[in-house]
């Protein structure tokens, strides 16, 4: 290498070595220190983390609330009180006052001995109003007070009791709608775990996918540095002309490029899955899950789910569920309408005891009042609102009764689309079996017949794509079977792909697997006799795929296989 072609790809060679790093992610000296994370850990740690889950949970905390009001209605309701009452001005002080302030308080002890039926009507209306002064003052007034007339101090201890005798139904049909709703937010939780579960297993196997894809790019540099060295070697000795050095040397530069997007691609790969994980996104991770690894461990949770047999059955899907639970919570909403026009019949019970003081009261000062009652409330004339409680209810019925069966028409489709996808991984990956070994043993043959001068660059630079193809389908075929066997495992319980119709027609249009290079297709031999064919990032999660027609489908839509 003369002094400037040094100048001139010295920049990038420290740009793909020193900031990027060298080697593997696996094997950089920060990677030994790193924290080591299995797929099992990883579901592990993301169910507890994850905020959907917590919001399933927290609904289902609530529906089982619901449970207990509506059942409560069927049990007596039962209240105590304590009260204490200072009475500061009273209209029954006037009763203590006299009603001749000339003659001073009537003598109340001498009252009957000083009446005289032959004295005048004047005299005898001043006796009779001395007797109410009499009446006023005099112990009356105290009798009255320890009844709660005018009394100072006031002392309540009350029990009361009351039962729904008769409602017209209303009851029994809100506990069957708060059942329903229970029912419902448990078939949520179960699916915000499942569909926690593949997304977490999705992005792990995208981050050892793009480990994997970055290995095979950095090899594929290396390969093509030794033919650059074993080129420029041949042309000082006279064995090649100076176009084969610039084919070897293009080809090398063609290569650096792919290797920083690759490495791009797994950096963000990795901060997804620390997304998931709520993972601090500085921290190092060491990937110990290798793609064909996901059975090895029998008592990994993974294990036991792919070795159970899955129930693919379109009506016992999980949305499918919470939809007939919803058809149950909206006609239980209509009896409890209809049931607004019935009357209601309620017995309560009221017992207490009272006191009235000079001071603080002791038990046999305490008055008892005890009251049984029964009540009856029939609706007369409410306006319509009776009426529109009931059109309302019955809408929603017919609205939760539609969306049953268009949901279940979509879990029917849904379905049938994942395991379709899970045929044409299997046969994708059966395909691929044994292609990597067969373009590696080519490429071992086509580089010693360049070293001994009886085949060109050409077939060389052919072949090393080849196998790089080879590899790379193999690696993204192996990552589509394990998402797609998971997604059929989970199918029973996993919400439906979004998009409905349209994303499951888009599907059927989008290729399982396909490795694109820079300029198009690995498949693409004119891409690739140019140096072009080399296998670019694999599809990031959130950030969708490219189907058939070039349009942009998010891959939750793809049903978890990019």
């Amino acid at each position: 290498m003369d002094v400037r072609e040094c100048r001139i790809w010295l920049p990038a060679f420290a740009l793909l070595l020193g900031v990027c790093g060298t080697g593997a992610h696996a094997q950089t000296t920060g990677d030994i220190a790193a924290r080591p994370l299995s797929l099992d850990d990883a579901l592990r740690a993301a169910e507890a983390a994850s905020e959907d889950v917590a919001i399933a949970e927290a609904g289902v905390e609530r529906a089982h609330g619901q449970q207990y009001q509506a059942r409560s209605q069927f049990l007596p309701q039962i209240s105590g009180s304590a009260s204490y009452t200072r009475t500061l001005r009273s209209q029954f002080q006037r009763l203590a006052g006299s009603s001749d302030t000339t003659t001073g308080p009537p003598n109340c002890n001498t009252f009957e001995s000083r009446v005289d039926t032959t004295a005048p009507l004047p005299q005898r209306i001043r006796l009779l109003e001395s007797s109410l002064g009499c009446a006023s003052g005099g112990t009356s007034l105290g009798s009255f007070q320890s009844v709660g007339f005018g009394a100072a101090n006031q002392y309540n201890l009350g029990l009361s009791v009351s039962q729904n005798i008769f409602t017209g139904g209303r009851i029994t049909a809100q506990v069957r709608q708060a059942n329903a709703a229970r029912t419902g937010s448990e078939i949520a939780l179960t699916s915000a775990r499942a569909q926690v579960m593949l997304d977490v297993a999705q992005a792990y196997y995208d981050a050892v996918l793009a480990d994997r894809l970055l290995n095979i790019a950095e090899a594929t540099l290396t390969q093509a540095e030794t033919t650059l060295s074993q080129t420029r070697l041949a042309k000082q000795v006279g064995n090649q002309p100076e176009f084969e050095l610039l084919r070897a040397r293009v080809t090398r530069d063609n290569q650096l490029p792919v290797v920083i997007q690759q490495r791009s691609a797994r950096d963000l790969a990795y901060l997804n899955l620390k997304r998931l994980l709520k993972m601090p996104l500085d921290e190092k991770l060491s990937l110990t899950t290798n793609l064909d690894d996901t059975t090895s461990s029998p008592g990994t949770r993974l294990a036991a789910l792919l070795s159970t047999p899955s129930d693919t059955s379109a009506a016992e899907r999980s949305p499918v569920r919470q939809a007939r639970q919803n058809v149950l919570a909206q006609r239980s909403a209509v009896a409890v309408a209809r049931a607004e026009r019935l009357p209601t019949i309620t017995l309560s019970s009221a017992f207490g005891r009272v006191a009235f003081p000079t001071g603080f009261p002791s038990w046999d000062q305490f008055l008892t009042n005890w009251t049984v009652s029964a009540s009856l409330q029939l609706p007369i004339f409410l306006g319509g609102a009776i009426r529109g409680d009931k059109m309302i209810a019955e809408a929603n019925e017919r609205e939760a009764e539609a969306r049953l069966r268009q949901t279940t028409q979509l879990a029917a489709v849904d379905t049938r689309n994942a395991i379709a996808q899970l045929r044409a991984a299997e046969a994708q990956y059966a395909a691929s079996s044994g292609t990597e070994d067969q373009a590696s043993r080519a490429y071992d043959i086509a580089q010693l017949r360049y070293r001994e001068g009886i085949s060109t660059q050409t077939e060389l630079s052919a072949s090393r794509i080849q196998l790089q193809q080879a590899r790379a389908n193999r690696a993204q075929a192996t990552r589509d079977l394990q998402v797609a066997r998971l997604r059929v495992a989970l199918i029973h319980d996993l919400p439906l792909s979004s998009g409905g119709l349209t994303a499951a027609s888009a599907q059927a249009a989008i290729p399982t697997s396909s490795v694109q290079s820079p300029a198009g297709s690995l498949g693409t031999q004119g891409g690739a006799a140019q140096g072009q064919g080399l296998p670019g990032q694999p599809p990031i999660p959130g950030q969708g795929g490219t189907g058939a027609a070039g349009a942009t489908v998010p891959l939750r839509d793809r049903g978890g296989v990019p």
